[in-house]
């Protein structure tokens, strides 16, 4: 009998000195997002030539890399769902979102990198900005985060009560007016904070920060790998600052608002080292997407063509930078293409389940659910650890808000089917009679349509892209039948239409089919 005792003693043992290499081995995630942060607004990227500095943010790309090639989306949704479901936003439906009290948000079915690595035993958190549905299911809580405080919309939606010609009913608020900033937890339990008030606004970022360091320190403490999302409300409009920050930089009310999100960067990377844990946590910084020009000076600067809410490179293309201790060299310039999708893949891998994307297609459980999905994303760790010289990724779609194909990128090569001429507001969707054909390492800027007397005959001359891009085309949408799909809502009452409705309804049958074809499988 003792005998035996000894053999599940030394067995209990070994499971977990296991467990205990397993955690060590699992590396830590920081996540942090900023908001509308313009691609040259980082001193990194702009080498100081817009007079302020950012060095917390640079940091990560000194002792890591810069990405010079990185996509978010066209919007402040769109380029959150891509991150954290590592799929298209045209197939999870979240191009853009509904308004306050919309049952739109995101779905059920999609798992996020939070569902995944609580599999992995993360501890999970989202602090900040989330803006992928107001209701209680939406909640990033009851999608695999432990934690969640933060607020639900972009800020000039949260200051809208405060303006003139809001409706003073009670009854009109109850029904319409934005939810409180909101802490909710896994276990169900949600409470509302209060209001996002143009006040509340020149603090919020802090009582985010607050709750990500706590974060750190409860996951330290208890010896587990974590996994925070963190958000932050600047650089989106309307900026509004505390008094120490008012006119710091000396060069207008968005730099100001830089530096004072560059030192919140800074206290984050701080805590890492003071918790002796640095070594040990990936770093991300990036965007949802790209520079809101329209609003300046309170707006982005970028130097690519176009802006937020198109799908020019402009409105697309965002800064990244990562820190990965053994893994990206310090010092890296990266200038492969990637995207926000390609995170969820590549962290998995880092957590110890490489081809997670094969598996989700084929059924995969996690975080008690069972997922069968399309991941869009590719696996770039084998690229961060010089196994190969070049990245997964071969092309990329650029869809409107609407959920409209405006473009596709394969390689270096780009066809405008349609294009956005305007700002955030404005922009007409144009459909040249030709796609229009960029290269973008011959021209990163989009410009030559705009500025070369030369750009037709060149263009005449490449017409042979047109046969790749539809093999590119073809590959995703062949996905879509056979793996769940969420219909977009519509940012523009304009954009409906009969075709657009039939659409719907087609899309509906997709579903209604997938659903039955479940019930068939359970059974």
């Amino acid at each position: 009998m003792g005998h035996n005792l000894s053999k599940i003693a030394v067995g209990v043992g070994l499971l977990a000195t296991s467990g205990t290499v397993m955690a060590a081995s699992q590396p830590n995630i920081l996540a942090i997002f900023g908001d509308d942060v313009g691609y040259w607004n980082i001193s990194a990227y702009n080498q100081g030539m817009m007079g302020y500095e950012t060095p917390n943010i640079d940091r990560i790309a000194n002792e890591g890399a810069l990405f010079t090639d990185h996509y978010g989306q066209q919007s402040c949704t769109a380029g959150r769902a891509a991150f954290i479901t590592g799929q298209e936003p045209f197939r999870t439906g979240l191009l853009t979102i509904g308004m306050p009290g919309s049952d739109h948000g995101i779905p059920d079915w999609a798992p996020t990198i939070a569902d995944l690595l609580k599999e992995q035993g993360y501890m999970t958190a989202q602090f900040g900005k989330n803006h992928l549905g107001d209701q209680d299911k939406h909640l990033p809580t009851n999608h695999g985060f432990d934690e969640f405080f933060g607020n639900l919309y972009h800020l000039n939606a949260e200051e809208e009560p405060e303006t003139y010609y809001y409706p003073k009913d009670p009854e009109f608020r109850k029904n319409y007016g934005p939810r409180g900033v909101i802490k909710s937890y896994a276990d169900g339990k949600i409470e509302d904070t209060g209001p996002m008030t143009r006040k509340r606004m020149e603090h919020a970022d802090e009582e985010f920060l607050d709750s990500s360091l706590a974060f750190m320190e409860k996951a330290v403490k208890a010896d587990k790998p974590f996994f925070i999302w963190h958000n932050t409300t600047r650089m989106h409009v309307w900026t509004r600052l505390q008094e120490k920050y008012q006119g710091a930089s000396g060069i207008s009310i968005y730099a100001d608002g830089m530096l004072e999100h560059d030192d919140h960067v800074g206290i984050l990377l701080d805590k890492l080292d003071d918790l002796g844990v640095a070594d040990n946590t990936i770093v991300i910084y990036s965007t949802d997407n790209g520079a809101e020009t329209a609003t300046w000076p309170d707006g982005g600067a970028t130097p690519f063509h176009g802006e937020k809410g198109t799908t020019w490179e402009g409105g697309m293309r965002v800064p990244q930078l990562v820190r990965w201790p053994g893994t990206i060299e310090p010092g890296t310039k990266i200038n492969e293409m990637m995207a926000h999708q390609d995170w969820l893949p590549t962290l998995l891998d880092a957590a110890g389940v490489p081809n997670v994307k094969e598996k989700l297609a084929k059924g995969y459980k996690a975080n008690g659910k069972e997922f069968k999905v399309h991941i869009d994303g590719y696996d770039f760790k084998p690229l961060f650890e010089g196994k190969t010289d070049k990245g997964p990724r071969e092309s990329l779609l650029y869809f409107t808000a609407n959920g409209e194909l405006n473009a596709v990128r394969w390689q270096d090569w780009k066809l405008n089917f349609a294009v956005m001429e305007g700002n955030i507001s404005n922009a007409v969707r144009l459909e040249p009679n030709w796609p229009q054909i960029i290269h973008l390492r011959a021209d990163p800027f989009e410009k030559a349509p705009h500025e070369s007397g030369m750009y037709l005959r060149w263009m005449a001359d490449n017409m042979w892209l047109f046969v790749p891009m539809q093999d590119v085309l073809g590959e995703f949408f062949n996905t879509l039948p056979d793996y769940p799909m969420q219909s977009g809502q519509l940012m523009n009452p304009a954009a409906i239409s009969s075709q657009s409705l039939q659409m719907k309804a087609k899309m509906q049958q997709l579903d209604k089919l997938q659903q039955q074809m479940n019930s068939l499988n359970v059974k």
